[in-house]
């Protein structure tokens, strides 16, 4: 157990601080308990915590958002797609590191985060503001498992509902209208009938196209991510074959 100690403080006032044993076993110190009692139900929750292994060392909490937030965004260069890894990285450096990058992870409450996100919902789409709540929430997540905080505290919080959109179909006659006054009619029609999306039809090589089965196989896909062009898997890494009309043999 540890022990409870006064001290006065520049002003003359009298004030407590604690002593206990961390679990790491060195010294642990918390000052500016304005009574003995208060002083004392701090250290009870001390013991108690590092009794039931969720312990906190108030100096592991000080770190920042900005200073965990880059080391978890590189973290995620190697599970998500480059395209992913740009939006993810661009939430993190337009909404997150702005509003919370001077702050410590220990000071952040769960009413804070829920205010921020309402206010985003009022000028912002629900995917945005999905997006962005993750980021905070993920560099949270890992200064949990590091026992920097013992709660996240932007996890539970109200999310704007995202709505599907109705999806509208082309007939013929537009598609075919829409090639017409196209510089690539065939690839109109191709991504129209087989509803390839852009990225898989430009990731198209020749070995994935099989004429006499009028199938291609859906097995990479190629966006432009700032200058570059990435190649990779298709979205979600579903590898398929997709069936392409009679009519269109002729021009694959």
């Amino acid at each position: 157990m540890g022990s409870v100690h006064p001290y006065s403080t520049a002003s003359g006032k009298r004030v407590y601080r604690i002593s206990y044993r961390k679990p790491d076993g060195g010294q642990g110190t918390q000052r500016g308990f304005r009574t003995k009692r208060d002083a004392q139900l701090r250290l009870f929750e001390v013991e108690i915590s590092k009794n039931s292994g969720t312990f906190v060392d108030p100096a592991d909490a000080r770190i920042t958002i900005g200073v965990l937030g880059e080391e978890w965004i590189v973290s995620r260069l190697a599970d998500l797609k480059p395209s992913t890894f740009r939006s993810i990285d661009s939430a993190r450096r337009i909404h997150v590191q702005p509003k919370w990058k001077s702050r410590q992870v220990g000071r952040i409450r769960h009413s804070e985060v829920q205010a921020w996100i309402s206010g985003l919902s009022t000028t912002h789409s629900p995917t945005t503001v999905r997006r962005v709540h993750e980021v905070l929430a993920g560099i949270l997540d890992v200064a949990m498992r590091d026992r920097r905080i013992s709660t996240n505290p932007a996890r539970g919080v109200k999310l704007p509902r995202e709505t599907s959109k109705p999806r509208a179909y082309f007939d013929h006659a537009p598609v075919a209208t829409l090639a017409e006054a196209s510089s690539h009619p065939e690839l109109v029609v191709f991504l129209a009938y087989t509803g390839l999306r852009w990225g898989e039809a430009t990731g198209l090589r020749v070995k994935h196209i099989d004429l006499k089965r009028r199938r291609v196989s859906v097995k990479e896909n190629a966006v432009e991510v700032g200058s570059f062009i990435e190649v990779g898997t298709p979205k979600t890494h579903e590898k398929r074959q997709v069936p392409y009309p009679a009519f269109f043999a002729d021009a694959m």
